[in-house]
């Protein structure tokens, strides 16, 4: 299942919970961390439980981001694992490795067998992504702006200029490792203009798919990571040359053709959700 848009949804208000997983977006995340306030936890990780309950199984990837490890993610598992388990696990603040390691050992503890996607969004996060991105456990490496940028007393600019770097290293990182990229989520719902920009420049620098904060954007997000036809197109004649080459130089549309454009091709396939194999 692809992860184009990634949708979060506050665990304190149940209704907007159900709503979630009938929205656009291709992973909804019910959210037990910076959406709910420290004295509402307890009864969000009942609400997320219950939820859990009713919308189960979904269309799209339903995921529960807890708290840090060592900060409320033990407890926030040990109730909402109560129920039926989500589809993945989101983990905050992921500093280290062993961050990673510590929620997989949770849910193990639990018997539960499900995906971490890691956060990134502080500096020693950043620094360490090539190690997060190759726990086992690890599945998506996932590219927090906004808390890095305070972690490390940036000034915000419009074209987050100021991150470049980190956000670059986290493609790096997670393509390194075999794990899904997803960028940073843009914070004005209100500018769907803005956030196709923001998200053609994910996009460009290799990421997967975007966070959103508003259904709304995920519809906008999933336009930008799907293929159009023109690309698809582009891809299959790639694909095909090679098949018919069978192993041999190619050229197609005048390109020499090798390796790199060859893995593209088939990103652009996987993205557009074309099957090859019949």
């Amino acid at each position: 299942m692809p992860r184009r848009s990634v949708l979060f949804s506050p665990g304190d208000e149940p209704e907007k919970l159900r709503k979630a997983p009938r929205s656009d977006a291709d992973v909804v995340v019910f959210d037990l961390e910076d959406a709910v306030v420290p004295d509402a936890k307890p009864a969000a990780r009942e609400t997320v439980r219950d939820a859990l309950a009713e919308v189960l199984p979904a269309d799209c990837e339903v995921c529960v981001r807890v708290n840090p490890v060592g900060s409320g993610a033990a407890d926030d598992l040990a109730v909402v694992l109560a129920g039926p388990a989500p589809d993945s696990v989101m983990l905050p603040k992921t500093r280290n490795a062993e961050d990673v390691e510590l929620l997989a050992d949770l849910l193990e503890e639990a018997d539960v067998d499900c995906p971490i996607l890691a956060l990134v969004e502080s500096a020693a996060g950043i620094l360490h992504a090539e190690a997060i991105a190759a726990v086992e456990a690890t599945d998506a490496l996932v590219f927090g702006a906004e808390d890095l940028a305070g972690d490390i007393g940036a000034t915000g600019s419009e074209d987050r200029s100021e991150v470049s770097h980190a956000r670059q290293h986290v493609v790096l990182a997670a393509r390194a490792a075999d794990v899904t990229p997803i960028d940073t989520h843009f914070p004005n719902f209100t500018d769907d203009a803005g956030l196709r920009r923001d998200a053609r420049r994910a996009l460009q620098l290799g990421y997967d798919g975007k966070l959103a904060i508003h259904p709304a954007q995920a519809t906008v997000v999933n336009d930008v990571f799907t293929p159009d036809d023109d690309r698809v197109a582009w891809a299959e004649r790639i694909l095909r040359a090679r098949d018919e080459a069978d192993g041999g130089v190619f050229v197609v549309d005048g390109e020499m053709i090798d390796a790199p454009q060859i893995r593209q091709a088939e990103r652009v396939l996987e993205r557009a959700g074309v099957d090859r194999s019949q």
